[in-house]
């Protein structure tokens, strides 16, 4: 239907304009953020005949959506997320968009830039045919995915505010060209340790925050353990609990009045994140010896579509893959009743992202291609 060139290219073209997340953006990053690639991307929807929303809610990171009418008052939308992780360790250069070996190479070539150049590949075959889908199209270029989550959040409130009504909606992650259907949602626990400085020559006259941190540390670790030997029966997998990093201390002869221990703990499908966050707060002051408080600047709700459903069926038939369970999150946290169906989807392995090097093959491109294909009726 569609040449593999005209996938390929269109997904260079996306590599080649940088788009790491301002978290993650070091001296290699270029322009940091979302703002030109939102750009390029409105252009483009418009170019192609699509109707285009913009809506800035995060200054100079905006969400881009485009609508194309459908045969039918069904309503398909695809979510693909425009930021990337950081690039500092990259080897060669970042955005080259090359295409070799049957690759396209390049960060975010397979998170998730490759489902995106497939959808303007698919839009721009439509136009020059002079076709219409089946169903109505809403693409979402969103931003935010890799740092902060709050992309999801606000193509959810646009797609309200504008009363639309999506009948089957996919989130484009590298999945294998395979349904995904459930993933767990997540927890980030900041604990801050209030302690006493002193001379490190008279330590007893201080309160030594790190040792008292080391406590809670242990403490999280048996919760962690505790965690992996209840009973589910969700395809994600038991819940996990993993403390991702310590600060404290001032110098190498003071006592460290203050310390921070940050935890990442991973919900499964039935467990209530703010319940959750209060638990771990609990546990924070019972196992530390000295004053604690703890916060969570983050929460996200795990995701479940029953794998019985038709559609997912379907998907299941044209990838030749079983429905799936992972154990990262996608912007799918935000979308529960937003669609009458919803499932993770798209080209490649999440192996190839975020390394070092970053690539997707065109066969993944092209599987895609045809299932995007069959799933829009073209």
């Amino acid at each position: 239907m569609i040449s593999t060139d005209s996938i390929a290219g269109w997904l260079s073209r996306l590599v080649r304009i940088p788009s790491v997340n301002p978290a993650q953006a070091g001296p290699r990053a270029g322009e940091p953020g979302e703002a030109r690639i939102a750009a390029a991307v409105a252009q483009w929807f418009a170019e192609l005949g699509g109707e285009v929303h913009i809506e800035e809610k995060l200054p100079g990171r905006p969400l881009v959506c485009g609508i194309w009418p459908g045969r039918t008052d069904r309503l398909a939308a695809l979510d693909v997320h425009l930021d990337t992780v950081g690039v500092e360790q990259m080897l060669g250069d970042p955005f080259s968009g090359e295409v070799r070996d049957g690759k396209v190479y390049g960060r975010g070539a397979v998170d998730t830039k490759a489902s995106l150049g497939v959808a303007l590949a698919l839009i721009e075959h439509l136009q020059k045919s002079g076709r219409r889908p089946g169903p109505g199209l809403l693409i979402a270029a969103s931003v935010d995915e890799e740092v902060g989550a709050q992309g999801a959040p606000q193509f959810r409130d646009w797609v309200r505010a504008q009363g639309l009504q999506i009948h089957q909606l996919a989130v484009a992650e590298p999945t294998l060209c395979g349904p995904v259907i459930a993933h767990k949602g997540g927890v980030r626990i900041q604990y801050h340790i209030q302690g006493e400085p002193a001379h490190s020559a008279q330590p007893h006259k201080g309160k030594n925050a790190i040792t008292a941190g080391a406590h809670l540390i242990a403490a999280l670790a048996e919760e962690h353990d505790r965690l992996q030997r209840e009973p589910t029966e969700v395809p994600t997998g038991p819940p996990t609990l993993t403390v991702t990093g310590v600060r404290g201390g001032s110098g190498t002869n003071v006592v460290p009045a203050e310390c921070v221990v940050t935890v990442d703990r991973r919900l499964i499908p039935g467990e209530d994140g703010p319940a959750v966050a209060a638990a771990l707060s609990r546990l924070g002051e019972n196992a530390c010896p000295l004053p604690v408080r703890a916060e969570a600047p983050l929460i996200f709700t795990p995701f479940w579509q029953p794998a019985e459903s038709p559609w997912i069926q379907q998907l299941s038939e044209w990838s030749g893959r079983a429905a799936a369970a992972v154990p990262y999150g996608t912007n799918a946290w935000a979308y529960g009743g937003l669609a009458e169906e919803c499932v993770i989807i798209g080209p490649g392995s999440i192996d190839q992202a975020h390394g070092v090097v970053e690539w997707v093959e065109l066969s993944q491109l092209e599987k895609i291609a045809g299932i995007y294909a069959r799933w829009w009726e073209l």
